[in-house]
């Protein structure tokens, strides 16, 4: 990711309406962190092109005082562009990386609210489980999830 796409995936992270304004809000803050210190930020963010234009990203990082887990923070796919192995192929990428660098377990954590069957849906057939659920976590009703998968 540059300085240059960063306009292409605020805008497409305000597009999908599974993300709230202060949902954007944090990932921009995650965003400037990044391309203010890339390599000491803590994040890795990759782009996904799709006719010279962001069509999705990703964003993960090494948890904090663990060995070998990861968490994915962000994954977006413009809303034209979803169904067509674009999320499939960051995700692809991301896990691969994570492998390269002795990653042995990623953690990604979504909401229940309805809205998100479709993104729950896209990491279990990726491969991931999920291993924990703490109610009325992001708002009473709205459980956070977690969701796992084993590299090693």
């Amino acid at each position: 990711m540059t300085r240059d796409d960063k306009p292409e995936v605020i805008r497409l992270l305000r597009t999908l309406p599974e993300f709230e304004p202060p949902e954007v809000a944090v990932a921009e803050e995650v965003i400037d962190s990044y391309l203010d210190n890339p390599s000491g930020s803590g994040y890795y963010i990759q782009v996904a092109e799709a006719g010279s234009r962001v069509a999705g990203y990703i964003c993960y990082g090494p948890a904090p005082l663990t060995e070998g887990t990861w968490d994915v923070y962000w994954l977006a796919v413009s809303t034209e562009k979803q169904g067509k192995g674009i999320g499939s192929a960051l995700m692809t990428f991301a896990e691969d990386e994570i492998r390269r660098a002795e990653g042995r377990l990623i953690i990604i954590e979504t909401s229940s609210k309805p809205g998100y069957q479709k993104t729950r849906r896209f990491y279990l057939n990726r491969g991931y489980r999920i291993v924990g659920c703490l109610s009325d976590f992001y708002a009473p009703g709205d459980d956070k999830l977690t969701h796992q998968k084993r590299l090693k």
